[in-house]
């Protein structure tokens, strides 16, 4: 797939991003239930994948 428009990957980043959000949430269920972590721990994993989200991967985008 060639993409030229910046809406074409706009859309294509929040395609993947909405993926994401899916695989990453079923995750923390799957934790919660089957190992019955704390939601401390899960609200601490969600913010430092936040954190990466903002100090690594957002300055490769603009």
């Amino acid at each position: 797939m060639i993409i030229h428009d910046g809406f074409q990957i706009s859309s294509v980043m929040i395609a993947f991003v909405c993926v994401g959000l899916v695989l990453i949430g079923g995750l923390l269920v799957v934790m919660r239930l089957r190992h019955k972590y704390h939601p401390n721990l899960i609200g601490a994993l969600i913010g430092a994948m936040l954190c990466f989200l903002l100090l690594e991967a957002l300055p490769a985008l603009t």
